[in-house]
């Protein structure tokens, strides 16, 4: 896209055009009486022809110079920076009952609910484009899978390769079948107190389990939270009654019906100004998510700076060309006698 530095520059071009209309306009008619004038040549000489070349040509000069000086300019990239910004630090459970297939919409294709979740993760981070975002997984202990980061492409492709532990064939301990759910919150707010500029920090937390392993207590990592003014979302995920059995088949691990400890993720969210969604199936997930989106909502204030390629100057050479043309040109006619 084209535009113009300083359009103010094209005011120019109303004396411009008072100037061609002097310069151009036909000369009164001025003539003596001359017994011989029927002698003389009446085809006009080349000179005669090209009167009109040099003004026309310094004021195609002086048009070139008035575009120029506007600064004719071509976007080449743009870099969106925000303010206000809140951070998110997403804290997911990968311990082994999170290979329960009860989310699943399709008995042909079934779908883990550690599947289903980073799906719906992901939609969510996409409605979310100028947050801070980060990724903390916990088993039987918790690790940073990506930063707080604004580049969400690259979140989400660690998000896509998270795995349970003992997913990809690997031997499996177990301490990594276990659930630490105060250690993973502990971690995630950890993450977050690196993020002082930005106006809200939020730890979104997802377990379907019980707090059974780990250093940090879930009270303990709730107080933690609080204090460093982090509010907590717990989702509780899983149902009831499984209603797709894991094993058999697909040679996976059922986790023996509902072990979401809701109580303590209720006093998690509760502790730091939250809230608990207790989750039952994908849409439920997918409408506790967006119930998180529409609460944390901020006026964020964009700045756009545009890398633009200047195009002057091809303009201001036509300028200098042109008058250098007209100044000669224009010497060699006054040299005429007729």
């Amino acid at each position: 896209m084209i535009r113009f530095a300083c359009p103010w520059a094209f005011a120019l071009a109303l004396p411009a055009a008072a100037a061609a209309w002097r310069l151009l306009r036909p000369a009164r008619a001025a003539a003596i009486a001359f017994p011989g004038a029927g002698a003389l040549p009446r085809r006009p000489s080349w000179r005669r022809r090209l009167r009109h070349a040099p003004p026309a040509l310094l004021l195609a000069a002086l048009a070139c110079g008035i575009v120029a000086l506007a600064r004719p300019q071509k976007a080449l990239s743009s870099v969106r920076s925000t303010k206000d910004a809140i951070a998110i630090e997403m804290a997911v459970d990968v311990s082994g009952s999170m290979r329960e297939l009860d989310y699943s919409r399709s008995r042909t294709e079934p779908k883990t609910r550690l599947q289903v979740v980073k799906e719906t993760f992901a939609e969510f981070v996409e409605k979310r484009p100028d947050d801070l975002v980060g990724l903390v997984a916990f088993g039987g202990y918790a690790s940073t899978r990506a930063p707080l980061t604004f580049d969400h492409r690259a979140l989400l492709d660690v998000l896509a390769q998270t795995r349970i532990p003992g997913e990809d064939g690997a031997p499996v301990g177990n301490d990594e079948l276990q659930t630490a759910i105060g250690d993973g919150l502990a971690m995630a707010v950890a993450r977050l107190t690196a993020a002082s500029n930005v106006a809200s920090r939020v730890v979104v937390l997802l377990s379907d389990g019980v707090n059974n392993y780990g250093s940090l207590s879930p009270a303990q990592a709730a107080a933690l939270a609080r204090h460093e003014g982090v509010k907590v979302y717990a989702i509780g995920v899983g149902a009831p009654e499984s209603a797709v059995r894991a094993g058999g088949l697909f040679g996976l691990l059922g986790a023996g019906g509902d072990g979401v400890d809701s109580r303590t993720l209720k006093a998690i969210a509760k502790a730091t100004g939250g809230r608990y969604f207790d989750v039952r199936s994908k849409t439920g997930l997918e409408k506790s998510l967006a119930e998180i989106d529409a609460l944390e909502r901020t006026e964020v204030e964009s700045v756009v700076h545009v890398r633009r390629e200047e195009l002057f100057a091809p303009w201001l050479a036509a300028c200098c060309a042109l008058a250098a043309l007209s100044l000669p040109l224009g010497a060699a006619l006054r040299r005429s006698p007729v």
